[in-house]
């Protein structure tokens, strides 16, 4: 609401294609900012262990109001993946149909529809990192950490060559990608409007 609120009044003013700095100024005047401030080390506590994190947290509201002196900062999500060399395989068991299922039939039930045609809203910064870095060191990790299947490494019949394709139309928008790859590679950007997870059940 903010967003639109500055976008209204820099269409108003005459002015496009710029950025809107209002909303910023808007965001920190409101009330969910300070919502989210006193709030701001709920996360951090919880990190150090639900007996720790709870006593510490509650501390932070009940003593402080949530004014602490302090932030607690966390360290960035992408930081903390270890290389598949450090751990052990994972045997998943296969879907059952019943409690588990496949994630191509969980993408159907999202009713995710994307345009084949139009431009791909999952960019690589760097097209070789994903074989160079990803692959060689993490085992190509978005393979598995994205719910939707979108990641794929492909190989030539001979099982070389390997290659990172893209299956964008199964995007579920949950931005796992942009958040959890090592070398912050991928970038998510909004595909054209409309589009994505439509969850009719929600």
């Amino acid at each position: 609401m903010l967003a639109a609120e500055a976008a209204a009044e820099a269409l108003a003013a005459g002015r496009g294609r710029d950025e809107l700095t209002a909303y910023p100024e808007k965001f920190r005047n409101s009330w969910l900012y300070d919502e989210l401030y006193a709030a701001r080390n709920f996360k951090p506590w919880m990190a150090k262990g639900l007996a720790l994190g709870a006593l510490m947290f509650g501390i932070d509201q009940q003593l402080f109001r949530g004014h602490a002196p302090w932030t607690l900062r966390l360290t960035a999500d992408h930081t903390q993946l270890r290389r598949a060399s450090e751990c052990a395989p994972i045997a998943y068991p296969k879907p059952d149909g019943v409690l588990t299922f496949d994630r191509l039939s969980s993408v159907f039930l999202s009713n995710t529809h994307h345009e084949e045609n139009q431009p791909c809203h999952l960019q690589l910064k760097d097209a070789a990192a994903a074989i160079k870095t990803n692959l060689a060191l993490y085992d190509a990790p978005e393979q598995r950490y994205c719910p939707a299947g979108v990641y794929e490494i492909l190989r030539d019949a001979n099982g070389e060559n390997p290659r990172l394709q893209i299956n964008a139309q199964n995007c579920v928008h949950c931005k796992i990608c942009d958040i959890k790859d090592p070398t912050q590679n991928i970038d998510w950007v909004a595909p054209q409007g409309g589009e994505g997870p439509i969850y009719q059940g929600m």
